[in-house]
């Protein structure tokens, strides 16, 4: 696999460095469902996550590269936000969080002893910081390479997340004293005063297990949002759900009762594994729409509300030979374009010091490989770059149009010589959808999408309207994804739907798993999604 960067990656760089560069606006607010920076204008967090919420409270990958270069590779991936984890004890727990980074792995074991000597070797001048004072070093550097962290406080006890009986799941577990809690949140929101790029704090991840309700949730989470807010009032306040972080569904019965505004950000999390294996054993096209409904009254419903919704937790392994984390991800990341939501990606971490003890675990789902040195997956980072970038908000100023986003390979549809191809999306054409006719938005003569013939180029010609065969394009398939016309003469009327051959040109193909669907059918060569955008390309 080359793991090289390639130049849509170059590309995808500039733009987020010319359009993003976090420090010049913040601190940050919302406007609506939109976050802002101080001048108003739209700020996208298109986050990874890293952080330092298991067994040694240590940063994960010190061990393998020094801090410096892990950052500069958050930032050269296009990322221009870290979702920062950490446990309630690093703050509380003094006899844990002011012992030495070498004592803190020596106490866990002689297994540790490589990951010490990697520690030594690659980052000296943290193996024997306190805990704490690694934690700010971090920050500290993150702050420098110009990157946004949100603060997000996973679990009490330092360890892997998650399960309903571990004890970190609901106010009034075993390791989760409300008081403490709010213990925790008072030191760090003060130490978080003390960096500028520290943008926003989550109050809790995932909030699960037997004890949770809605009422609970009410008195404890305002008391958070609360405390926060009156020590670190620059920064956004995000409150989590319930059932994993699942659902806001009761706060259609019951607001909030917050004293602060412009403040307040909500956050979700979904993965293919939160549907058990149904994307698998069901047709992907009847999962996704009701994947889609689900988080409507689960989530969603909450822009419409006027409050910005951070998706802080996806993702799937990046072998990519799972079909139920590769199909929920196609669907997944059409609904993350089409609503051009905030996001965080599970995860940057290539391996970790020890998980579940095992040492040096590797992690599936990194961006990172073990030694996290290079990409795993360059074309699993290609799709999560292509929405990186806002597609619109304030300070987006072009004229409204379409991109034409198609989620299984991250590019967009592009017109070159009356063909048309995939392209980065940052550098795709804009397009209007107007009586079922699929046009150019930045040409004086009609120039319209028009299909000729199963397995044939899809072009762009001036022969348009309802009457002409090919040119009149409709949303097919209950996720709106696959776009078919009519070809063929009189007594032969086919339908087709654009698709992509192997060198990425948009061609028309029959249209794939039409109707109800089986679960071996697999229609997402042909979803293309058609997201509103304002932005300049």
């Amino acid at each position: 696999m080359n793991n090289k960067l390639p130049y849509f990656t170059l590309i995808i760089l500039w733009f987020w460095i010319s359009n993003a560069i976090p420090g010049k606006g913040l601190p940050l607010s919302t406007n609506s469902r939109w976050i802002v920076d101080e001048n108003g204008n739209r700020v996208k967090l298109a986050c990874v996550n890293w952080g330092a919420h298991l067994q040694p409270m240590t940063t994960e990958g010190l061990h393998r590269q020094p801090l410096d270069v892990i950052t500069k590779k958050i930032v050269s991936m296009g990322f221009n936000c870290v979702r920062f984890t950490w446990p309630t004890y690093l703050m509380t727990n003094d006899s844990m969080a002011n012992v030495t980074v070498r004592s803190s792995f020596k106490r866990i074991g002689a297994e540790m002893d490589d990951a010490i000597a990697g520690i030594q070797a690659f980052n000296p001048s943290i193996i024997d910081l306190p805990i704490i004072e690694a934690f700010k070093a971090v920050l500290a550097n993150l702050q420098q390479n110009n990157v946004m962290v949100i603060l997000d406080n996973h679990l009490t006890v330092p360890g892997w997340c998650c399960s309903s009986s571990d004890g970190n799941g609901f106010f009034g577990d075993e390791f989760f004293d409300p008081n403490v809690w709010i213990e925790g949140w008072s030191r760090m929101a003060t130490l978080s005063k003390n960096f500028s790029n520290v943008v926003g704090m989550s109050l809790r991840n995932e909030l699960r297990g037997p004890k949770q309700n809605a009422s609970v949730w009410y008195r404890e989470m305002q008391r958070g949002a609360e405390t926060v807010h009156a020590i670190n009032p620059n920064a956004l306040v995000i409150l989590s759900g319930l059932k994993y972080d699942k659902t806001f569904s009761f706060l259609h019965d019951k607001w909030l009762n917050i004293s602060f505004t412009r403040k307040l950000v909500f956050e979700v999390h979904h993965y293919g594994v939160t549907d058990g294996q149904n994307w698998k054993n069901n047709s992907p096209d009847e999962m996704c729409a009701r994947t889609l409904n689900s988080m409507k009254w689960d989530s969603l419903f909450l822009i419409d509300k006027g409050y910005p919704l951070f998706f802080s937790e996806f993702g799937a392994p990046e072998a990519g030979d799972n079909i139920n984390d590769n199909r929920f991800m196609n669907c997944f990341l059409s609904m993350l374009a089409e609503y051009d939501l905030d996001w965080n990606l599970w995860t940057l971490f290539g391996s970790y010091y020890i998980r579940q003890g095992t040492v040096d675990l590797e992690e599936s789902y990194g961006l990172l490989n073990r030694n996290w040195s290079d990409i795993r997956n360059t074309s699993f980072l290609q799709r999560i770059q292509a929405i990186q970038p806002p597609f619109r908000g304030p300070g987006q100023t072009n004229q409204t149009h379409k991109m034409i986003f198609h989620p299984l390979t991250g590019y967009c549809i592009k017109s070159s010589n009356n063909t048309l191809q995939l392209s980065p999306c940052n550098k795709t054409d804009g397009w209007n959808y107007t009586n079922h006719t699929i046009t150019l938005t930045n040409q004086q003569k009609l120039n319209c999408i028009q299909a000729f013939g199963e397995g044939k180029p899809v072009t762009l010609s001036q022969d348009c309207g309802s009457g002409i065969q090919g040119s009149s394009w409709n949303t097919t398939s209950r996720t709106k994804m696959q776009l078919s016309t009519n070809i063929g003469s009189k007594n032969t009327i086919q339908t087709v739907c654009l698709d992509i051959d192997s060198s990425n040109t948009i061609v028309s193909n029959k249209c794939k798993c039409v109707g109800k669907g089986s679960p071996s059918c697999d229609p997402a060569s042909q979803w293309f999604k058609l997201v509103d955008s304002n932005r300049g390309n």
